[in-house]
């Protein structure tokens, strides 16, 4: 059984041959990506970098805004950061690349003006976290506006993998910058509402039941329009004779005089 549906039928091998190259951009430029961050870290040891950190509130401190998420206090500071940008990197940049290109200015801008405005006076903030954050929030909020399978499956490993920074956007330890936490996250939800529609869904082929199910449901349509068309009204709507409307008379009864007996 076939039918016609709105969505082009698909070649299997050549969605698997986009899927992988897709794939592979996404993780190519996480990859790339990181070992920016591991290049700023080196070049970090022998540089003031005080003057590249977000401090709050300080005309001085904007300019961390645009420098601070490449730098890092520790090298188990970059390696955390590093591995959760790279798996969610990849995981966004895959399942929507179009999206993920659009958010990331808004994401980088929301971490550090979290910092910036939320900050204490005098501290000072980096680190690529706010990025991590927003990209997360960014997954988890489009699986929910989407409800597509891929939408959904990439929520899931979102949350799987690193569903504990959820928590982590409010203050919880000494010397984690929760500020840029939540201006990345805030950033992800509202980069997730504005670029929702930016990745078309891929089109599926249907399951053989799905198309059956299909078909038996417009087969019961047609069959109940046929009924409403040509089935005689039901004998409660048919008014009996002494049920009916009284009618004008239409003529006069001339009444003849009795024969004398």
């Amino acid at each position: 059984m076939h039918l016609d549906t709105p969505e082009p039928p698909l070649d299997a091998a050549a969605q698997r041959r986009h899927d992988r190259a897709r794939l592979l951009r996404a993780l190519k430029a996480s990859l790339a990506f990181v070992l920016l961050l591991a290049v700023v870290f080196s070049a970090q040891q022998s540089l003031d970098w005080r003057p590249f950190a977000v401090i709050p509130q300080t005309a001085a401190g904007l300019l961390g805004v645009l420098t601070a998420p490449l730098l890092h206090g520790s090298p188990e500071h970059l390696g955390a950061n590093a591995v959760s940008l790279l798996l969610l990197g990849t995981l966004a940049g895959s399942v929507y690349p179009r999206a993920t290109i659009r958010a990331l200015p808004l994401v980088w801008l929301g971490s550090g003006l979290g910092a910036w405005l939320l900050g204490a006076a005098g501290s000072h903030h980096l680190g690529a976290s706010g990025l991590g954050h927003g990209l997360l929030f960014l997954v988890f909020v489009l699986g929910l506006l989407r409800r597509d399978r891929a939408s959904i499956a990439a929520a899931m490993i979102a949350l799987f993998l690193y569903g504990g920074m959820l928590l982590t956007v409010l203050p919880r330890e000494i010397d984690v910058s929760w500020q840029s936490h939540l201006g990345g996250a805030v950033a992800g939800v509202v980069a997730a509402f504005a670029f929702r529609r930016q990745d078309p869904q891929v089109p599926r082929r249907r399951y053989s039941w799905e198309i059956e199910e299909e078909q038996a449901a417009l087969d019961a349509q047609a069959a109940a329009a046929d009924r409403d068309q040509f089935e005689a009204e039901a004998p409660r709507d048919v008014p009996v004779l002494w049920q009916r409307p009284a009618q004008e008379e239409r003529g006069v009864v001339l009444r003849f005089p009795p024969r004398d007996q």
